[in-house]
């Protein structure tokens, strides 16, 4: 079978790195998988562009200049719509010619437009579409933050400014999404159950199959290593408590960093030893902008993308946490806990699926920094080290390893394939 992975990015951004993921998980297990991307940015053979650099960036600054308009010219929400208005025709690659199906991830931001997929979808391949958020299922969002239009219509959005009448953008990309897939077939996989299951409320998949199949990770590169050698490795004070913050840009404040410097406020006036004994570890794009923020002493580490840095980084934390207000199945937990390193989160999204309470990490209230750093404290002071340690790994093992993600999508594949020969 050779499966066709698309993606906006080859490696930026954690559709990217779920998506390497899957592919390097399938070729170990029998698949012959590639990957199509716009952005490429290694030598990796498996990898291909579409090619014409300036075309693509054309197709990027054209959606957002048309979503900017939408927006009356303000830039609150220009990253938080995607309307797929232009994109490139993939189906004339020599990648797509010789694939048996087509494994669609995230395609937003100028990569593949409405009228793309659809021409996909005309050829005949069986296409699977894995979710990494909830634009699939909705008109623009990729965050639907408690609105449940999606369920029925989306109209009116929150994040435009002409909400409702003639211009209604979001029921325009509603119409030309249901007629789409109204008249195809797409076999939807999402990377947790909570998205599975918010994505079967959608009117838009009524009648499409969606299933939940988590990211795998590769567990000879995350996995636990001396912690001392670590933190050196990483320029960070082997002699204290590290507690890690990641993200590809820390200043997102869908990440949560704000309640971070809360919960360390607390912690820091509760148990003021723990300025002495404890520092932050920030990883991300614009870290050196948060860190000034915390209590405690910390650490700006940048974006990093190579692998065996990010592993030392997180072998040399005590306590991963991520207060995200919205979350899918996040790739750094699945690292953290690869690594053997307790994650603390709140209970939203896919995290409670990751999280298993006060066992390999903890759960807090949504939205409560309070409890978020009560996790910390129960992290760092009271939770046996080494059987959270040993738990973190065990449900890694049990739930994100390669050989078992593979399968389940060779299982979606094989079914996807089936029905194709069906209906023929």
């Amino acid at each position: 079978m050779r499966v066709l992975i698309v993606n906006t990015s080859e490696r930026t951004g954690g559709a990217a790195v779920a998506a390497n993921r899957i592919m390097e998980a399938l070729n170990n297990n029998g698949v012959k998988a590639k990957m199509l991307v716009r952005d490429k940015e290694t030598e990796q053979i498996t990898v291909a562009s579409i090619g014409n650099h300036m075309l693509q960036q054309w197709r990027f600054l054209w959606e957002r200049f048309v979503v900017f308009c939408h927006l009356h010219f303000s830039r609150k929400h220009l990253f938080d719509i995607d309307i797929a208005n232009t994109g490139a025709d993939i189906t004339t690659t020599r990648e797509f010619k010789e694939a048996d199906l087509i494994h669609i991830h995230w395609i937003n931001q100028g990569f593949l437009s409405l009228r793309s997929i659809r021409k996909i979808l005309d050829s005949g391949k069986p296409v699977v579409w894995t979710m990494h958020d909830v634009w699939p299922a909705t008109a623009i969002c990729h965050l639907t933050m408690n609105c449940r239009r999606f369920v029925s219509r989306c109209q009116g959005c929150r994040l435009l400014p002409d909400n409702g009448g003639d211009n209604d953008l979001a029921s325009k990309i509603w119409q030309r999404k249901k007629e789409i897939y109204d008249t195809h077939d797409i076999s939807f996989v999402a990377c947790s159950k909570w998205l599975a299951s918010e994505a079967k409320k959608s009117a838009l998949l009524t009648g499409h199959p969606v299933a939940a199949i988590p990211n795998p990770i590769d567990t000879h590169v995350f996995c636990p290593g001396d912690r001392q050698l670590a933190a050196r490795a990483s320029s960070l004070p082997a002699d204290k408590r590290i507690i890690l913050f990641v993200s590809q840009r820390t200043t997102n404040p869908y990440k949560g960093m704000d309640y971070l410097v809360e919960a360390c406020d607390k912690l820091a006036s509760q148990y003021p030893e723990m300025r002495e004994n404890t520092i932050v570890a920030v990883l991300g794009g614009h870290s050196e902008d948060v860190v000034e923020k915390l209590p405690f002493k910390s650490f700006p580490l940048g974006y990093v993308n190579d692998p065996r840095r990010i592993v030392d980084i997180y072998r040399a934390a005590d306590v991963f946490v991520l207060p995200s207000l919205s979350e899918n199945l996040p790739n750094t937990i699945m690292e953290a806990m690869a690594c053997g390193v307790p994650s603390v989160g709140f209970k939203v999204g896919g995290i409670p699926e990751m999280i298993d309470h006060k066992r390999n990490g903890y759960v807090a209230n949504y939205c409560d920094s309070t409890d978020l750093a009560a996790g910390i404290h129960w992290v760092l002071d009271e939770a046996d080290s080494q059987q959270t340690k040993e738990e973190c790994l065990r449900k890694v093992s049990q739930c994100y390893s390669q050989h078992s993600v593979a399968m389940k999508y060779i299982e979606v594949y094989n079914q996807a394939i089936a029905f194709k020969r069906y209906k023929i």
